[in-house]
């Protein structure tokens, strides 16, 4: 899977799966336009990245809400290294441990709504402007491929995180198969990807999948990988649950 001369544009790629599949995309000849609303972390990250091959990154500060920052970065990854081959919208999390300084154990009723709000406009807001910006630059070159990020917890539902469950479910597979209908007579191609319990943080490895275990983020990034390279070309519009048989499981307890 060789990504020689393509571009990537991420978001959320300072930390995580974002950062590693920005790592792993120069590693195979790509370059690599990481955004990110951390512009510190982002700055350290994006050189470490250059290390590997000097010129192949650029880091652009972005906070996904803003739909003139999402326009920006699609902009400065066409300018830079003239075409944008692939998107993957990393940005996200669950609110209550996102915004967790202000959650204080309320009741769902009682949880204010502008944090729900929040979890709205950050994991389904933010991947409907990516989508959106990039086929604009996609359409013209009459290829690409984007990649939307659901969850497990779409599958499940949560009694908590409710703006998540609800961005990651049905909204995404909504999203995903109508950007495949629209680009599939331009030459462009759009999955979801829907991970259980990843390693990127230790307490995912508390979830229990009927494999015993949470999947590794390299196992993630890869199947990404596999799906924007030529040997998944024939994929598109579909949600691909990698959850290690979770959602077969009836103790989850």
């Amino acid at each position: 899977m060789s990504f020689e001369n393509k571009t990537v544009v991420l978001s959320g790629a300072a930390s995580g799966m974002g950062l590693l599949l920005s790592r792993c995309f120069v590693e195979q000849g790509g370059n690599a336009v990481m955004a990110d609303i951390d512009e510190k972390t982002l700055s350290e990250k994006v050189a470490e990245i250059n290390a590997i091959r000097p010129g192949s990154a650029i880091g652009v500060v972005c906070d996904v809400r803003d739909y003139e920052q999402v326009c920006h970065v699609c902009a400065e990854a066409v300018r830079v290294f003239g075409s944008i081959d692939l998107v993957v919208n990393f940005a996200g999390g669950a609110e209550l441990r996102m915004l967790k300084e202000q959650y204080h154990g309320e009741d769902l009723p009682d949880i204010p709504i502008s944090i729900f709000d929040w979890s709205l406009d950050v994991n389904l807001r933010g991947q409907v402007y990516f989508d959106h910006a990039a086929l604009k630059y996609m359409r013209d070159q009459k290829s690409g491929v984007i990649v939307n990020i659901g969850s497990v917890t779409g599958e499940e539902g949560s009694a908590s995180n409710i703006g998540y469950a609800t961005a990651k479910s049905g909204a995404m597979n909504g999203l995903t198969k109508s950007i495949a209908q629209y680009g599939a007579p331009h030459g462009i191609r759009c999955v979801c990807v829907s991970p259980g319990p990843v390693l990127t943080r230790a307490a995912m490895a508390n979830m229990k999948t009927m494999l015993g275990r949470a999947a590794e983020p390299q196992e993630v990034v890869d199947l990404i990988l596999y799906l924007a390279s030529e040997k998944g070309a024939f994929f598109t519009g579909v949600n691909f649950l990698m959850d290690g048989g979770r959602t077969l499981m009836t103790n989850k307890v």
